[in-house]
């Protein structure tokens, strides 16, 4: 490892006891406000190099000496990358795990009171980081952090999902397929695997803008009910029904799952929805869904889950900048919500390969908007996305989070038949995902 000088020598002794344990070195070099650096092997070696543009960048570190100070720096500009963000994080998973002594963390803290980045009060927050009050999971606070997410812009978020404003996992066949082919192909395949009907009544749970009522009543002759906390997203959805002439067979509310009044429906679909639902309340959704659905019909439910036993903390970056009182759930415990609720399982599909390659496309439209994205939003959101989005990828391409497709029957005191749900568009392993497509 080598250092150039300056602040960067007041941490080198530090760093290098460090990188003795690490599987590997350093995954870039680190420049101080200065111009002070140090980096792995010689200088001029790494490809990669994070930039600390200030003080308060360490100072934000120092007083939080967890993945959130870090996350303040960054989304706050105090920290930049010059280098690719992707190979960054990829080569920084390995460090997952990795801790830094007592000693160590010591050492940081006389270093850091001598540079003065010991500051009482500490630095405030970026602007955008969520401060949910109330209850946890109380229908107001579940309606504070839904519009905090969703209600950042539609245009902000036309600009990233692209025309058909779906913002869940795609379904691919090949690398040459298109982000709106695959999305198209994901509301059919959807649509499929719950054996719509002409005439029969779909509730969709979470309906975002739209686009799976929409495909649904166009595709498929159902009656279409979708629910959403995002005003945003209502009048939008409300917007696109009308201009495809759906107003007869699309109805869109501002209305919470536990709500819905007016079951039962014969079809319901839960896409990207129980990630916000917390632990808690696992149980009392899939009862909700197991009410509103009539005896007999079918659910489908659609959402990431993470694949690690490890608890996941309070104070992430995604927790404050992203999903606020968000969940990832093992599909064990998703499933065994499922079946306490009296629903029947009839099929389980992981698309994880298949959210990998959408969110490398959303990356690519958020890159290729950057300037627009950032007059809709602010410059602060479109750090947040860049970053979370280009983590998200990551994660799913290690294996460390999954989505999960669950096909249900509602209980019924005959249960029947059903013809085979699995789409025959399924792909085991898409290989073309792992060669970043």
């Amino acid at each position: 490892m080598y250092s150039t000088g300056g602040i960067a020598d007041r941490f080198a002794d530090l760093v290098r006891s460090a990188e003795a344990r690490m599987s590997g070195p350093l995954p870039a070099a680190v420049r101080f406000w200065d111009g002070s650096e140090f980096g792995p092997g010689e200088a001029g070696d790494a490809a990669d190099t994070i930039v600390l543009k200030n003080s308060r960048a360490l100072t934000y570190a120092v007083s939080r000496p967890d993945q959130l100070g870090i996350a303040r720096a960054w989304v706050a500009g105090d920290v930049e990358l010059e280098g690719d963000l992707y190979r960054v994080m990829d080569a920084g998973a390995r460090l997952y795990g990795f801790d830094f002594s007592i000693r160590e963390k010591l050492e940081a803290v006389r270093i850091a009171a001598r540079l003065g980045l010991i500051k009482i009060p500490p630095p405030k927050p970026p602007a955008s980081e969520a401060r949910p009050a109330g209850r946890l999971h109380s229908l107001r606070r579940d309606r504070e952090v839904i519009q905090y997410h969703y209600n950042v812009s539609n245009d902000f978020y036309r600009l990233i999902l692209g025309p058909t404003m779906v913002y869940s996992c795609a379904y691919f066949t090949s690398p040459e397929d298109s982000l709106e082919e695959a999305q198209t192909r994901k509301l059919d395949v959807i649509c499929r695997k719950l054996d719509l009907k002409p005439g029969e009544r779909m509730l969709d749970i979470g309906c975002g803008w739209g686009s799976p009522i929409m495909h649904a009543a166009a595709n498929y002759g159902v009656e279409a009910v979708g629910v959403t906390l995002s005003e945003a997203q209502a009048a939008m959805a409300r917007e696109r029904i009308a201009e495809a002439g759906l107003d007869d067979r699309c109805e869109v509310r501002i209305q919470d799952y536990r709500e819905v009044p007016d079951g039962p429906y014969d079809k319901i679909a839960s896409i990207g929805m129980f990630e916000h639902v917390g632990s808690s309340q696992l149980d009392r959704y899939m009862e909700a869904v197991a009410s509103l659905g009539r005896p007999g019909g079918l659910a489908l439910h659609h959402g990431i889950c993470r694949m690690h036993t490890d608890e996941e903390s309070p104070n992430t970056f995604i927790t404050r900048y992203v999903f606020p009182d968000g969940e990832l759930h093992r599909v064990s415990k998703v499933t065994a919500a499922l079946e306490r609720s009296g629903q029947e399982l009839r099929d389980d599909e992981s698309l994880r390969e298949h959210y990998a390659c959408t969110l490398r496309h959303w990356v690519a439209n958020l890159a290729a908007n950057r300037d627009r994205v950032i007059a809709e939003a602010g410059v602060e959101r479109e750090r947040i996305w860049r970053l979370y989005m280009t983590a998200s990828a990551l994660a799913f391409e290690r294996g460390d989070i999954a989505v999960h497709q669950l096909l249900a029957i509602i209980p019924e005191e005959n249960p029947v038949g059903l013809s085979r749900p699995r789409s025959p568009l399924t792909l085991a392993r898409p290989s073309f995902v792992a060669d970043g497509a």
